[in-house]
Order: structure tokens, then sequence, then C-alpha cells
């Protein structure tokens, strides 16, 4: 059986979550999801792994909608709500999903999706109270297709299945120590592991409740945060960046107000891009909190995080968590120690089943069991530190691996650099030569004083070569720079 269902029934009269200004207790969750399933079934015993896809805003309807189709056995298909129909016609057709469901909101952008394929159009505001029996569901079934950023090529839909969902949950609740007194405001995009498994699933799985804005901006936020229920926050650096910014222009009294809530909080968390250190000193600044870091990946949800309890380092990311083993490797596959850079390799019962229909890339990205993350990190001083990712945040020159991350770390502290990002240009005669894209404070930055400014803080070979002023960085919905579109950049200069 779902577990995180069935914990549900301990909690009955909980607020699960708060959307649009209501609460929602887990019976009306229970009792809405029932519905839900019963209109996805129509008649059958069993979804048997059908692909429904959703599109809702986040909040109540969510939820009930992803736990419809996991009670009816069905495989859950969220979908972008910022995504163009382009993208969404893509996960439809690469699923073959046979259903949609959606809210009034988001009919006309999926409309031509009912002309394109053979589907059902389920609107939400359609569903009816029904009566019958629902099937049962084993750990071992698909639950989850989710998306990857198509870095390297198409998106590929990552399989999860219940158990695998169930692990990821499991780890974070221990480590991260999750109860029913916990209330998370949740404003990150719900198809992404970050937003469904770190935040919601967790939650839920808790007895904790779950509160939902419908839109974002900093002050409503903090607008929340000051009412004193939430205790609890996650979010990635874009995110942190916003509200540091928005803060420093508050009166002094608001500042006071806010910091003064913040306070309060058991637990802060960032993830899913790198956290810029100068972001998590400004936040203890404001907040009283060390920003807890972890890692993870669509494939694996989370794998290490820093410690709930004990000394977070800045820069790092922590050690494995509860039930999750990890491993560097060079380019041979060899084992690697203390001290040196490998690929992370990562091994536990949250790793994801497969990349829907495409065996052969589920194939290549596993070894011996061990799947091969393409991140590249080193062990030291206990705790395992990012260096960047195998094909674009390690730059080749010269003979030379260098982390992109270590040199934005170092262009961050100019006092007119606002953001950046570092990527490698290809190079005749380097391999690679480091570019930077700058994003100032104001107005013009003089480059000849920058690589003076920098000669006492990089080595020769890890100073960028190329720079570029760009208004803002280009960024996916989860906030993350997307480094490709700034390599083309400064190919095509």
């Amino acid at each position: 059986m779902i577990q995180l269902i069935e914990n549900a029934a301990r909690h009955l009269d909980e607020i699960a979550v708060k959307s649009d200004s209501t609460n929602y207790t887990y019976a009306q969750l229970l009792s809405a999801s029932e519905q839900i399933a019963l209109q996805l079934l129509n008649g059958r015993t069993d979804l048997n792994e059908a692909r429904i896809a959703f599109i809702v805003d986040p909040g109540f309807q969510y939820v009930s909608i992803q736990w419809g189709i996991w009670r009816a056995g069905g495989i859950a298909v969220p979908l972008c709500i910022k995504h163009p129909y382009a993208s969404i016609k893509y996960v439809i057709e690469d699923t073959k999903a046979e259903a949609v469901v959606f809210s009034k909101e988001y009919k006309e952008r999926i409309q031509l999706l009912f002309e394109e394929f053979e589907m059902t159009a389920i609107p939400i505001e359609s569903i009816e109270s029904k009566e019958g029996n629902l099937p049962d569901i084993g750990l071992d079934r698909r639950a989850m297709i989710l998306y990857t950023s198509g870095t390297t090529g198409k998106p590929k839909g990552v399989v999860s299945t219940h158990q695998n969902i169930e692990a990821q949950i499991k780890s974070l609740v221990i480590s991260w120590e999750w109860s029913k007194e916990d209330h998370i405001l949740n404003i990150l995009p719900l198809h992404h592991v970050h937003g469904i498994i770190n935040i919601l699933s967790c939650a839920l799985w808790s007895g904790a409740c779950c509160e939902f804005l419908p839109k974002f901006s900093p002050k409503a936020i903090f607008d929340v945060f000051c009412q004193k229920e939430v205790n609890l926050f996650m979010a990635v650096p874009t995110i942190y960046y916003k509200l540091i910014n928005y803060w420093n222009e508050l009166p002094t009294a608001e500042q006071q107000a806010i910091s003064a809530a913040l306070k309060d909080f058991r637990l802060m968390v960032s993830g899913s891009a790198a956290l810029p250190i100068s972001t998590l000193e400004k936040w203890r600044d404001i907040s009283g909190h060390t920003l807890l870091e972890r890692y993870g990946m669509t494939e694996m949800g989370m794998a290490i995080s820093n410690p709930y309890r004990g000394e977070r380092k800045p820069g790092y990311i922590g050690q494995p968590l509860a039930g999750i083993t990890i491993r560097l490797v060079n380019e041979k596959n060899v084992t690697l120690g203390e001290g040196e850079s490998g690929e992370i390799q990562v091994k536990g019962p949250n790793v994801f089943n497969e990349y829907w229909e495409k065996p052969e890339a589920t194939e290549e990205t596993f070894i011996d069991g061990w799947f091969k993350t393409g991140d590249i990190a080193m062990f030291e001083n206990g705790s395992y530190r990012i260096l960047g990712r195998n094909s674009v945040d390690i730059i080749k020159s010269g003979g030379y691996k260098i982390s992109a991350l270590e040199i934005e770390e170092v262009l961050r502290k100019h006092p007119n650099i606002k953001d950046c990002g570092v990527v490698g240009i290809p190079d005749e005669e380097w391999g690679e030569i480091i570019g930077a894209s700058l994003i100032l404070e104001q107005g013009e930055e003089n480059v000849a004083e920058l690589k003076e400014w920098l000669k006492d803080k990089l080595p020769n070979y890890k100073m960028p070569r190329k720079y570029i002023v760009q208004a803002d960085l280009p960024r996916n919905v989860m906030g993350k720079v997307t480094k490709k579109a700034i390599q083309k950049i400064f190919i095509e200069l």
C-alpha cells in the first residue's frame, strides 16, 4: 500500500493544505482524491500504470489529483504551468498519456492537445461524487514521471516507483526531523522533485501543513512569515537573493519585524543550484539561520545533506542521507579517496527506476548498479564539496580541470558584480577558455581593472579570458542558470 496516503488517516482533522486562503484537512484530501480516482477509473478496476497528465495551480487541487492518480493505479505526469504549448505537447507525446486533468485556467493553453491526440479531457470542475472500490497498489509500481531540464538533448522522463518515492521521503523526514507540528510554505514548481518530494510529500507524510501562495512575491512571502505559523522554508538561491534585495529596501522597523519572525524557524534549506557563500552570509545576517545545503537531482531525490544538528559548512553539501551510499570515481571508474575529485555515483532505494522508454539512456547512466550523476565533487574535512557539473561547470583548459563555481564565487565578491555565470568556450589551442557573464550593480565594468583585482585572487590559468555584461542570467523555471545559453552567446560573438 502507498504509505504516504495511509498516513493521512492518522491526521484526519488536521490541516493538510492551506491554499487560496482556505484550510483543507487530511479527511478532505482523502475524500477528494478518492473521487478523482473513481472518475479516472470510470468503471475499470485498475489503471494499470496508465499515464495521467495534469495541469492545475499549486494547491489543494494539485495534491488531490496527484493522490487520485496514484490511488487509481496510474502514473502521475505533472505538467509545468509555465511551459509553452510545445513543451507540454512533447511530454504528452512522449508519455502517451491517456488523459489530462486540468483547471479552467489552462483550458485554452492545452485545447490543441485534444485535437492532436486521442486522449480524454477531464476538467477538474467536472469531477462528481461516485462510489466504488480502489485497487491495492504495490510499492514496485511505477508512480510518477518527471522530466529533466534537457541540458544534454531532449528532456528525458524520469520514472520513479512508489518505493523510490517512499525512500526519498523517509530519508528526509528522518534526517531533517519532520513532525506533525511543522508548517511549511511551498513556493516551488510542482513538476520538480524539490517542490513535490522535499516539501509537499515530506509534509504530508508527517501530518504537517503545506501552505501555498497564489503568486510569488517577496512581500507576500514575508507577510506569511510574519504571521508566525510557518516554521520551515525551502527555496533556490535565486529566491533567497530576491528576498535579501527586497528586505534591504524596507524601513528598519519592518526589517526588524521580519528578522524576529525568521529567528523562530527551525529549518531553512537551499538547493537545486549552487548557493553563493555571499548569499548564505547575507541571509544569516537577516534571519539568524545558516541555510542547510543539500544535493540531489530528479533521478534520485536527495542523496547528500548538511546536518540538521551540527555544523553546516558554507560551500559544502554534507554527508550521505540515511540508507544512501555514495562514492567518487575517476574517469576509469576507480574509487577515489579523501581529497581527490571525481564523479559522484549513488546507490540506494531512492534511485529512479528508468528513463521512460529510453533503455539505452537508462543503461548508460548506470554502472554496476551505481547511478552516474555527472557531478564532480571532493570529500574533505568530513564533508562533500561540489566542484561542478561534468559537462558544464568543469572547464577543461590547457590540461587543467577548472571549477566554474569556484571562479563565480570569487567574482561575486567584487563590489560591482551582482551575479555572474562562468562557462567554458571552445578554443582550438586551449580546448576551452574561460568566459564570464557579469550582472553589474551599476554602470559598466572596466575589464582591465577587473583583471587587476582578480590577480591575487585566482591563478592565471583560472582567469576569465572573455567577458560579457548582461541584464540578467538566463535561467530555467527552477532558477538554475542555463549555461548552455551563455556558452552560445560567447560562441556567436
